[in-house]
């Protein structure tokens, strides 16, 4: 397996010093960035994974997730002090991935690091029957060789998140899943309270991204005290 790249960011040069030898030690080639600015100009196909501090001088985590996603759908580890239901929502909303409270272990770091490389690569890399790779749900077709999505012949540019959430309901049209069962099946951990909020986040922002109506989503279709389905 090729070693894979991962850049981080952090204001504070003891943290990426820190980071850098963490991730380097694990096997990883790790390029840190002191701002936001940094990371946007060090992007490019290498990057595999990006860890973004929230609190940065100039542009914050949150404003170069949001530039991020305008090219990519990299995956995107947040760490922050912030640990409040709504920063974690903005998180989500903005196209992160993960979200990790200062202080953390260095396990719990490379454990996240791990389980979201795994996702992006691993789980597009199962799909790859040849006489499975393209599912269509009315005009989204998703190619899950390639792991894209298209709609009316325009590509869709989802996060991973997002992706994984849309060929699970894909996989099964017609069926309801639970907040629940989307979560636990995505994020592989144990369905919290809390979770609730994380799923409803990614649902919106894949409706979003496919032009639907929020008050007549025509393609993820909300069955009020169950779940979603796919249409």
């Amino acid at each position: 397996m090729n070693e894979k790249k991962i850049l981080l960011a952090d204001d504070d040069p003891a943290i990426r010093e820190v980071l850098c030898l963490l991730l380097s030690g694990e096997g990883y080639t790790a390029v840190a960035a002191a701002n936001g600015q940094e990371v946007l100009r060090l992007l490019d196909d290498t990057v595999d994974l990006v860890i973004l501090d929230i609190m940065m001088p100039g542009m914050s985590g949150y404003s170069v997730c949001t530039e991020i996603r305008k090219r990519s759908a990299v995956p995107i580890l947040f760490l922050t002090a912030k640990s409040q239901d709504s920063d974690k929502t903005l998180g989500f909303s903005a196209g992160g991935d993960d979200y990790l409270v200062k202080p953390f272990s260095c396990n719990e770091l490379i454990n996240r690091v791990k389980a979201l490389l795994r996702r992006y690569y691993v789980y597009g890399a199962k799909q790859t029957e040849p006489d499975d790779t393209i599912r269509c749900c009315g005009n989204i077709e998703i190619d899950v060789r390639q792991c894209q999505v298209r709609q009316d012949g325009r590509e869709v540019l989802l996060t991973d998140t997002e992706y994984r959430i849309l060929l699970l309901l894909a996989s099964h049209p017609k069926r309801v899943f639970s907040a629940q069962a989307i979560y636990e099946s995505i994020w592989d951990e144990p369905y919290l309270y809390t979770s609730n909020n994380t799923v409803m986040v990614h649902i919106r922002n894949i409706r979003r991204k496919l032009g639907d109506d929020p008050q007549n989503c025509r393609t993820i279709r909300t069955v009020w005290g169950r779940g979603y389905r796919i249409e």
